[in-house]
């Protein structure tokens, strides 16, 4: 009879060493998955930052050289200015579609690959 408790406590202790395998291997797969992401994120954030950079300089050109042809600098920088505000409009008008699920979208992919 004296076996019978010892089995009981054997399996029980082996029932505790799986839940906290089990356990600590979840931890290691949402630290790999976050870590994923993470890292995406900041190198999507470096290319958004150096494009930002090639887009601001550009729109500088562009407003100089409009402002240029058309007599006055400021003409350029309104043409500019304006080009971008009917862009704004169009991307808030759209915004769900062209921002939110594709971003939503690469975030559960991310999650579950």
């Amino acid at each position: 009879m004296e076996k019978e408790p010892n089995i009981l406590g054997s399996l029980f202790e082996k029932a505790t060493e799986y839940v906290d395998t089990n356990v600590e291997l979840l931890k290691l797969k949402a630290v790999d998955k976050s870590s994923d992401v993470i890292a995406s994120v900041i190198s999507a954030i470096v290319l958004l930052l150096l494009g930002l950079m090639v887009i601001i300089l550009l729109n500088i050109g562009i407003a100089f050289w409009l402002g240029h042809l058309l007599g006055e600098v400021y003409y350029g920088f309104f043409i500019v200015a304006g080009f971008y505000f009917v862009v704004g409009l169009i991307f808030h008008f759209a915004r769900h579609k062209l921002l939110k699920a594709p971003l939503t979208d690469l975030i559960i992919k991310k999650f579950l690959n």
